[in-house]
């Protein structure tokens, strides 16, 4: 039985459309672990989006052994020049992330190498 999808996954989607920006979800990125990331931007050169939940609520983003998995992928994907856009539900449901990526995306990636 396939999961119910988080409002936040589903709020970002409309939030992207809105925006006209194309992207792929639930994309594995590394050449051996089973490490995805939410979303990728298509279109730009190895943007990532991830989306933190349960921030509030001591969920598998804060807690001690989900922090470290967290950091370690974040990390193995920098290394693999992927640049790693992290928002929060929070984030999300305020509006914040879809004002931040249409601000960043204005300014384009060549700022950001």
């Amino acid at each position: 039985m396939k999961r119910k999808e988080p409002i936040s996954h589903t709020l970002l989607r409309k939030h992207l459309d809105e925006l006209c920006l194309r992207y792929a979800t639930e994309m594995r990125f590394h050449p051996t672990r089973k490490w995805r990331w939410d979303f990728v931007l298509s279109g730009y050169y190895k943007i990532a989006i991830e989306i933190m939940g349960s921030t509030w609520a001591s969920g598998r983003h804060t807690r001690g052994r989900g922090y470290q998995s967290d950091c370690d992928k974040a990390n193995e994907g920098t290394r693999l020049s992927w640049k790693i856009l992290r928002f929060t539900t929070e984030d999300i449901l305020r509006g914040r992330a879809k004002k931040f990526l249409q601000e960043f995306l204005r300014l384009g990636t060549k700022n950001f190498d």
